[in-house]
């Protein structure tokens, strides 16, 4: 059989002006493939993948591990302490703090909005003496090692919109996510494992009620080689990974040198990016067949692992477990590793709910903070944690001695980063008596993305892709490093 005849039968359209193109007389065509729709190919460093020249400049860290809280965690309830609310609860909020913003459908229908004040107490906590909530007692603990930030905002107020621009720095899908720019301009140093790994965990709240899409981890234009590969708990972390029966080694890799062989015929003739990283995906998944086994086996973590990062850490799926693995990931040169926790959105039952939240995450979040500085990870690590938004001052629903919900606020909120380059035990941001509006140090998602971007050693402005005849980048072209957060 003639090969290469038989993939002429099955041409795309793309394929077919790609192939036009290489024909005489066709140099717009060639200009506008080669260019626009397939993307001008930046040169790759053969050692990690990642772009020649990058990083820009010397980095602060080599990788970063995202805890989205996924939902919108109350910065009222958790570092954005305001003693005020205890005069001003039941109130209702002035029109001169509300200043006409606009608020979600699900409080619009209120004919009043009465504020209210956290259940929950605050202490100062460390030699810097930033206030902490009740609710975190291990993150206490560990303050002195964060950068908090009170003052992030957002430009969307509801969930799907707000999470793919926290993840894209877009609202709309389609754009790639964080860990694939980062895994596109840096590469990685494990060549035995991905790049960009995603762990996902469930709700600690009993209101549980919280999409994610595999989407928010796509490469989006970018080639599918940068998207992030989600592990799961249980006896197969990566799907399709495993041989099948009756398929040993030997065979497996005969039968890979094979297709590589067609593949590289096809890529030969077309010129589609994407089966150069449908054979670099083929070989990845032959690697992790030995990498991941290891990677997931914690038979030899010691007890006292355990211990630390709490009771559900041996327990694959949770976000404990995953906290524990993400610190193992992180060992292994993983160089973006994304942790997504759903169960944050107090619309009801919030001291309840946000209790039960926080008494799951609080100690595993904490520990991956204090086991990745004793092993001396710390320094050339960034963790962010934080989610897509905040909450209202005011109560949605009815509002109760002991019950209240709070609806989504994306003018202000608080997060908090960890890691190499950063002041440490240092809180940067002020809002008003009601935590609603920013008065001092404002820090966009824009800026957010920047700044973690620069601990990398990335301009962000000059992490660029060309698609559809524009040069892309993360932050669009909004954005500004947070100086006073870096060390």
């Amino acid at each position: 059989m003639d090969i290469k005849r038989e993939f002429e039968k099955h041409l795309t359209r793309r394929q077919l002006f790609g192939l036009a193109s290489k024909g005489i007389g066709i140099a717009a065509l060639t200009s506008l493939m080669k260019e626009d729709a397939l993307a001008a190919d930046e040169a790759r460093d053969p050692k990690t993948g990642g772009i020649v020249g990058l990083p820009h400049f010397a980095p602060k860290v080599k990788r970063v591990i995202f805890l989205h809280q996924s939902g919108g965690p109350s910065q009222i309830e958790t570092f954005d302490y305001k003693p005020a609310l205890e005069k001003l609860h039941g109130t209702e909020l002035p029109d001169s703090i509300r200043k006409g913003q606009r608020i979600t459908g699900m409080t619009s229908g209120q004919t009043a909005f009465p504020c209210v004040k956290s259940m929950f107490k605050f202490a100062q906590h460390g030699q810097s003496g930033i206030h902490v909530s009740e609710l975190l007692p291990h993150t206490a603990k560990v303050i002195d090692d964060l950068t908090v930030i009170k003052s992030v905002f957002t430009d969307a107020i509801n969930h799907d919109p707000a999470i793919t621009f926290f993840q894209t720095g877009f609202q709309q899908p389609g754009r790639p996510s964080f860990g694939s720019w980062v895994s596109y301009g840096l590469g990685s140093e494990n060549q035995n494992l991905p790049a960009f790994v995603v762990l996902l965990s469930q709700a600690h709240a009993l209101n549980t009620d919280q999409p994610l899409f595999s989407r928010l981890w796509s490469s989006g234009f970018l080639p599918s080689s940068y998207q992030g590969v989600r592990f799961r708990g249980g006896s197969t972390p990566v799907l399709y990974l495993n041989d099948p029966p009756g398929v040993d080694k030997t065979s497996r890799r005969q039968m890979l040198d094979a297709v590589a062989r067609l593949n590289k015929l096809k890529y030969d003739a077309y010129g589609d990016p994407e089966i150069e990283t449908r054979i670099s995906q083929y070989e990845m998944a032959y690697r992790m067949q030995t990498s991941v086994p290891d990677l997931m086996d914690l038979s030899k973590e010691p007890e006292k692992t355990f211990e630390m990062y709490g009771p559900e850490s041996r327990k694959p799926g949770t976000y404990a477990a995953n906290c524990l693995l993400a610190r193992r990931l992180a060992e292994r040169g993983v160089r973006f590793i994304q942790l997504y926790h759903r169960g944050w959105d107090q619309h009801g039952e919030l001291p309840r709910d946000l209790a039960l939240q926080c008494r799951g995450t609080d100690q595993p979040t904490a520990a991956l903070v204090a086991d990745l500085k004793q092993r001396g990870l710390l320094d050339d690590t960034l963790i962010v944690w934080g989610g897509e938004f905040g909450r209202t001052v005011y109560c949605q629903g009815k509002l109760t001695e002991a019950n209240y919900g709070r609806d989504h606020h994306p003018r202000n909120f608080a997060m908090w980063l960890a890691g190499g380059g950063l002041k440490k035990g240092f809180s940067l941001g002020e809002t008003d008596d009601f935590s609603y509006n920013i008065t001092a140090d404002p820090v966009h998602v824009h800026d957010l993305q920047a700044t973690t971007l620069h601990l990398l050693g990335i301009d962000h402005k000059r992490l660029t892709y060309k698609f559809q005849g524009r040069y892309f980048r993360l932050t669009d072209v909004h954005g500004e490093v947070v100086e006073k957060v870096l060390a």
